[in-house]
């Protein structure tokens, strides 16, 4: 814990490296990979009734009180990205393989974390209110854009296809359990707040069981045979260059409209980031019967180099004069988001 704490190293990420680790080592074949394909499905479906229950209508709406702030935020984490994403095509075959690549894709296409943007937006001082709205919106908003933006792009740049039977599987495992959430809401908020650290195991052994059940079918499939070193080399420097990229434009875009820097902090962690909790799910139902280890490797690299890159930032944020801080409610937990 005090090397994760030191290396700002997220508890979360660590298990989510511990459990692709004994995919590799114990993967599942046969029986035992027909009930854990049944079981993801399951936990699946749970997650996003959680996501539905757990997002208060209200917060979305509130977010047409600072439409500008949330245009930007939202334009970043489906525009930037993706035509980033897009734009890094030319580095196949010479730098990234063309598995490696159309992970790289499907990241720059999921929405922005919640609880680390928020956290990170704290720690900097910034417009926590503004935060929770963006960060919110952006991942109820992706249930329905992200899908749509892997159909329409991810088809045209390689061997990975989403054909018309996702659409089935996405309203499915998806989009109802996630209205669900939405009308039991009102039922189970108050259980929900009350049992808020038991419904995280829920939530977070759902994620890790859809990275079990992806890198264990890299292994049944010889998904890695063909990754060498310099592929993982290579993969680290061009998430790095992704998020060198992004944070450069959303810095330049929040000073260039004119916002303040509270704001602009909201911008820059809100707008810079990507959601491993949503990404993975979602690339299960995508990518079904696909190499989804390979797919989602450039999530979880990203992931881990978004989260060190922020801390730092934020406690850089933090340490400017007091004349230029506004008033933020207390520090929210940090999670992998």
């Amino acid at each position: 814990m005090k090397f994760s704490t030191r290396f700002h190293i997220d508890g979360f990420v660590l298990s989510i490296i511990v459990v692709a680790v004994a995919a590799s080592l114990f993967p599942a074949s046969g029986t035992g990979a027909t009930v854990l394909d049944r079981a993801t499905t399951i936990a699946i479906a749970l997650l996003f009734v959680l996501y539905g229950a757990r997002l208060h209508p209200r917060e979305a709406l509130e977010g047409l009180k600072h439409w500008r702030l949330h245009s930007v935020v939202f334009a970043a984490t489906f525009v930037l990205f993706p035509l980033i994403g897009l734009a890094l095509r030319i580095l196949v075959p010479s730098v990234l393989t063309e598995e490696l690549y159309t992970g790289v894709l499907y990241m720059c296409l999921v929405p922005s974390t919640v609880q680390s943007s928020i956290a990170f937006t704290s720690i900097a001082r910034g417009n926590v209110a503004g935060a929770i709205v963006s960060a919110s919106a952006s991942n109820l908003l992706g249930v329905f854009v992200t899908p749509v933006l892997v159909i329409l792009l991810v088809n045209t740049t390689g061997d990975v296809h989403v054909d018309a039977a996702s659409i089935v599987d996405i309203v499915v495992q998806l989009l109802i359990p996630f209205a669900v959430g939405q009308l039991i809401r009102p039922r189970v908020a108050g259980f929900m707040q009350k049992y808020a650290e038991p419904t995280k195991f829920v939530d977070r052994g759902s994620i890790l069981l859809v990275v079990y059940a992806a890198f264990s079918a890299g292994m049944v499939e010889h998904a890695w045979d063909g990754l060498a070193a310099r592929d993982i080399a290579a993969l680290v420097l061009v998430c790095c260059l992704v998020l060198a990229l992004v944070m450069g434009t959303t810095v330049f875009a929040g000073r260039a409209l004119g916002f303040s820097l509270p704001d602009r902090i909201v911008i820059v962690f809100c707008g810079s980031k990507k959601s491993l909790a949503t990404g993975l799910p979602m690339a299960a139902v995508l990518f079904a019967g696909q190499p989804i280890g390979l797919i989602v490797l450039p999530l979880m690299v990203f992931h881990q180099i978004q989260l060190m890159v922020c801390a730092a930032l934020a406690q850089r944020y933090a340490r400017r004069p007091e004349s230029v801080a506004v008033p933020s409610s207390p520090d929210p937990a940090s999670s992998a988001g």
